[in-house]
């Protein structure tokens, strides 16, 4: 029997739509050179701005040198959704069934469009006109897969029917990871690994034996490589989703403020995912419905990568709200919305979705977050603190400690050179006492570390207070010299890495002619 035809999709991409909808915010000409700044990094500019040399991951200093007059603004996701609802809703009304990838990003079942309007070509010139009605400019991709269709609408092609895996081929490798909605965010490790190995191409990629891929690297991998090869990721099932699942919200009185639209929404999306648990399932399309008080019916579906989590489900809802009562006048709606309405279009098995620290698919989780959130209420917000990632030479310098639900900022670039900085392994225990330590050679002698950044000898042994042990092994010295330009707060440190008996190993660091103990290896 031969197989069914792949029903195509389209796919529409707003590029740089960050910079264009914090433009828009602003109230800024198009040919503003924009960058939009997260963690004090270009996430996103604008095409005048990459003109004047400005690119993703430059930091945001340097991206004004290049560019004096850049206007700088800080990524805002409820921004970029909330403006790019006019841009779904034109797309919406020219061809039905939108699903929202992300703001700036949709796509859609090509059959029911292509039909309209006679041929692939036609749909696509149509779809462009409706989003530049809208002062938007956009690109159409079309092709078999999903994943295609949004490479395609990257390069503004359309893919002919069966030839998705001939178009991918020759892309350069990087191209797996561009587009977040579609891919896990270790994705770019494998990228990396990848190219390591010598494969520059997706085509390459895709000559690798899936049974190889699948027994040699993760998860996300043996998806990355489907996607290669344009092979569908979640495969048709007739299997009818559970009963049940959808929730809705009267809402008297009606809301028009998006705070309290906003907090409608949260609710809403917690009684779903108790739903979903209770169901073994997790949602991975979301249709958000709400009907407003002069019978006004307002929908939108998001598909996700990922299985959604409660906060992601109250995220989507929140854009779409703010989308809906503040976006454009022409779609906003005439009265207060009466009726809110959460139905999952897809769902996968609740194995499908990450668990957190807490187990379960979500719930416990928040009721975790809550209980935390319960403490620093009663102790203040400094009483429950969150790692962040952070720039540095050594692992205390690498932790910033945030409050809870304040925004995971480092307080240095974890990104950036950083020479000296000692390789993994990281230690399992971290101290901020640095007890002291005594290093000495066979003969008894005390080991230091000259100004050329080598031991002065061979470690023999390490003793810590009354114990005393036998060193087996040594990985270094890393000499640091920070702040040398800085009387006041110049320091010149080295660590040193050391096995010692009884599987005991430690990190110790050589600060003024003392050893002490940083860390602990477990």
């Amino acid at each position: 029997m031969s197989e069914p035809r792949p029903a195509r999709v389209v796919a529409l991409w707003c590029p740089d739509w960050p910079a264009i909808a914090a433009a828009a915010a602003a109230d800024l000409p198009p040919t503003t050179p924009v960058a939009v700044i997260s963690a004090n990094r270009v996430v996103a500019c604008s095409t005048s701005a990459r003109a004047a040399g400005v690119r993703r991951g430059l930091r945001r200093r340097e991206a004004q040198a290049r560019c004096p007059d850049l206007y700088v603004a800080r990524d805002d996701p409820d921004r970029d959704a909330r403006l790019f609802e006019p841009v779904a809703a034109a797309i919406d009304a020219a061809a039905p069934g939108v699903e929202v990838l992300r703001p700036g990003l949709v796509v859609l079942a090509a059959r029911g469009v292509v039909r309209w309007f006679g041929s692939e070509e036609a749909a696509a010139e149509r779809l462009i006109d409706e989003v530049a009605a809208v002062g938007v400019e956009c690109q159409v991709g079309i092709a078999d897969e999903l994943f295609t269709a949004v490479l395609a609408a990257r390069h503004a092609r359309l893919v002919p029917s069966g030839r998705d895996e001939e178009f991918l081929a020759p892309l350069d490798i990087s191209e797996i990871c561009l587009e977040p909605s579609l891919a896990a965010p270790e994705r770019v490790d494998l990228v990396d690994l990848l190219k390591r190995l010598g494969l520059r191409t997706i085509g390459a990629f895709a000559a690798l034996s899936p049974t190889d891929v699948a027994s040699r690297f993760g998860p996300d991998a043996v998806a990355a490589h489907r996607d290669a090869r344009a092979r569908p990721q979640r495969p048709p099932s007739g299997r009818a989703l559970p009963p049940d699942l959808v929730v809705e919200r009267p809402c008297d009185p009606p809301l028009e403020r998006v705070d309290s639209a906003a907090f409608a929404g949260r609710a809403l999306a917690a009684l779903l995912h108790t739903r979903l648990a209770a169901a073994g399932v997790a949602c991975t399309r979301l249709l958000v419905a709400a009907r407003t008080g002069n019978g006004e019916e307002l929908t939108r579906t998001w598909r996700c990568a990922e299985p959604l989590t409660p906060d992601g489900t109250a995220d989507r809802v929140r854009w779409q709200l703010d989308g809906w009562l503040t976006g454009h006048s022409a779609a906003r709606p005439t009265a207060g919305i009466v009726l809110l309405r959460l139905e999952p279009v897809e769902v996968v098995t609740a194995g499908s979705l990450q668990l957190g620290l807490w187990g379960g698919v979500g719930d416990e989780d928040e009721r975790a977050r809550r209980a935390l959130v319960r403490v620093q209420g009663l102790l203040g917000a400094d009483s429950v603190l969150v790692g962040v990632l952070s720039g540095g030479r050594g692992p205390v310098e690498r932790v910033t400690l945030v409050p809870l639900g304040e925004e995971s900022v480092p307080a240095t670039d974890p990104s950036a050179p950083w020479p000296g900085r000692l390789p993994p392994p990281a230690p399992a225990v971290v101290l901020t006492t640095l007890p002291g330590v005594a290093l000495e050679d066979a003969a008894g002698t005390p080991v230091t570390v000259t100004e050329r950044g080598l031991l002065s000898g061979d470690p023999g042994r390490l003793s810590w207070g009354s114990r005393s042990w036998r060193v087996r092994g040594w990985a270094g010295p890393w000499p640091v010299d920070e702040y040398w330009w800085d009387p006041a707060a110049a320091r010149a440190v080295a660590r040193l890495q050391v096995r010692l008996e009884e599987s005991r190993a430690l990190l110790v660091i050589h600060v003024d002619e003392h050893w002490h103990v940083e860390g602990v290896y477990e």
